[in-house]
């Protein structure tokens, strides 16, 4: 793994040149941004393999360019922050992020980090199943689990990387019932703690206003009531 392009978005230079040098010792291609206006420049023209974003910049808040950024690209978005706050958290990776690491970090965690996101990254666009396999259809939507096509209604939805990775694995497991606790572990790889099943619970929020155009309309992701969530198995009659 060596050769992707990692955009840095961070005004403060020494952090940004610091984290510059521990990707480049990896391999990687860095470019930095000091600024909303340059990093919107260079995700269209380098368009990035994994983005690291400061959540404090200078012209723009990180929340509001996360969400630019997800307009046009879906590459994994590494939130850096002082804030420790559970809340900013669960905001961050509801606009569209990936992870969030607060300042300071260990430089080997950030990269171990990168280097994950980056396999999964890779496994999923490198996925050896055959594309008639891998289309779902139900009532209203269409699931391409080889391009993460997704369409709603006729409507092609942008969905981010864990977006997609839960609506898969609902999919893909009908009949089974997932707590808020394992679709963490699942999908973020990693032990569930205190506060992580409310972000996933923000997730399925957004994932749901996203391909459930009404609430008079077809529901495709089901709450047991004390227990967790589970795919509409009925649509798959």
């Amino acid at each position: 793994m060596a050769g992707e392009k990692i955009l840095i978005i961070d005004d403060e230079k020494p952090i940004n040149d610091l984290i510059r040098s521990y990707i480049m010792k990896e391999g990687f291609i860095p470019f930095s941004a000091f600024n909303g206006k340059e990093a919107l420049k260079l995700v269209k023209s380098e368009k990035p393999d994994l983005i690291i974003l400061d959540i404090m910049l200078p012209d723009i808040e990180g929340i509001d360019l996360c969400l630019e950024i997800r307009k046009t690209n879906n590459s994994p978005i590494l939130f850096l922050s002082c804030k420790s706050e559970e809340i900013d958290k669960i905001i961050a990776l509801s606009v569209g992020g990936d992870d969030y690491m607060t300042k300071p970090f260990l430089p080997g965690e950030l990269i171990a980090r990168i280097k994950a996101h980056l396999r999964r990254q890779k496994a999923a666009i490198n996925t050896g199943n055959s594309p008639q396999d891998e289309i779902y259809e139900f009532p209203g939507l269409v699931v391409n689990m080889q391009t993460h096509d997704v369409i709603s209604d006729g409507q092609v939805i942008s969905l981010t990387a864990k977006e997609f990775d839960i609506l898969q694995l609902f999919i893909k497991n009908p009949n089974r019932i997932f707590t808020a606790d394992q679709i963490f572990e699942l999908i973020w790889k990693t032990n569930s703690l205190g506060g992580d099943s409310r972000t996933v619970m923000v997730y399925i929020s957004t994932l749901r206003k996203k391909i459930e155009k009404s609430p008079e309309g077809l529901q495709y992701i089901i709450s047991i009531r004390g227990v967790g969530y589970k795919f509409n198995h009925k649509l798959l009659d």
